[in-house]
């Protein structure tokens, strides 16, 4: 083989096998963890590397918590924590902010607060600083009837202690919505509440609202209130219109109810009335049969027509007589 060709093999394998062991074997890595009095071996970032831990992440998190003083941080522990889904980084910059600040943070808490998805770092930060959260505006109505729109400013800070299992923002904007809503709805008049918005803020305040969530309230503010609609007014009037239909239906029942049995009576008058002309009918048999057996004679019916036209001779003249003139004088 050409001494040429053997001597360009011999370079590109030679770089071949320098970059799987710098791949493998983090040299310079390696290198700036001495330098910072960060004690690891090669061995040790060669078995990262076997276990997929990248050791670019665990050398930097270890030498900056050396750095702060927290000689406490292990390995092995930043390695299962990045095993089980967790964020190094943040959970080591959480445990020095709280060096700095004196917050008590073990790094149990940090990993289980990261564990539990919350920003571990954010708390910390949200501790020292603490954090304004603006509510959406919350309606309620006073005992005269006049509704009042408040927005309130709250102050709160995180309570390290309950990240775990502890309520979030949206628990402590709803627990001081219901306090809004109650101190207004207690209130005796709108303007009171107008002349005193304080008065919101400190009925809230006692009623520790912050209870089993992840934030410690430390003021509530009272940002605006603006006044709304009349509703004892527009629920008056609603209770009016409910009372005229009550009524109208009632009396149009009734009046259904008179018909109905105006009708009745006029059927039972149609009906008396055809009885009679039926039995009218039956007159001239009874007659002629009563001829025919003898029980009537011809002077007996004669006389029955002459009382029938004397009365109705008299019926005549008892009636008024709409043509006549009437008296003078």
């Amino acid at each position: 083989m050409d001494p040429i060709y053997l001597t360009i093999l011999l370079i590109a394998g030679g770089i071949i096998l320098i970059a799987i062991f710098f791949h493998y074997v983090p040299f310079f890595l390696w290198l700036s963890a001495k330098v910072s009095g960060v004690r690891i071996s090669l061995v040790q970032l060669f078995l990262m590397r076997i276990r997929n831990v990248p050791p670019y992440i665990i050398v930097p998190a270890m030498i900056e918590a050396h750095k702060a003083g927290l000689s406490n941080i292990t390995r092995d522990e930043l390695e299962a924590h990045f095993l089980a889904g967790g964020h190094v980084e943040k959970v080591v910059h959480a445990l020095v902010s709280a060096s700095k600040a004196n917050i008590e943070l073990s790094f149990q808490m940090a990993t289980a607060i990261d564990l539990a998805g919350r920003d571990v770092f954010e708390a910390v930060q949200m501790s020292v600083n603490p954090k304004v959260i603006d509510t959406p505006p919350v309606a309620a109505m006073a005992k005269d009837g006049i509704q009042l729109i408040a927005k309130a400013r709250v102050t709160v800070r995180a309570n390290i202690r309950q990240l775990v299992g502890g309520a979030g923002e949206d628990t402590i904007l709803a627990r001081i919505g219901e306090g809004i809503v109650s101190s207004i709805g207690s209130a005796e008049s709108h303007k009171a509440v107008l002349e005193n918005p304080d008065s919101i803020s400190k009925l809230v305040l006692r009623k520790g609202l912050d209870a089993g969530t992840a934030f410690e309230i430390l003021s509530i503010d009272i940002a605006d209130i603006d006044v709304g609609k009349n509703i004892g007014a527009v629920l008056q009037m609603d209770q009016a219109n409910a009372d005229k239909n009550i009524a109208q239906a009632k009396a149009e029942e009734r009046r259904a109810m008179a018909v109905a049995s105006e009708q009745e009576m006029k059927a039972k008058a149609q009906e008396a009335r055809a009885k009679v002309i039926e039995a009218e009918a039956e007159v001239p048999k009874a007659m002629a049969e009563a001829f025919r057996n003898g029980n009537l004679g011809i002077m007996d019916y004669y006389r029955m027509k002459n009382i029938e036209a004397d009365t109705s001779m008299r019926e005549n003249i008892a009636k008024p007589n709409p043509g006549a003139s009437k008296p003078l004088g």
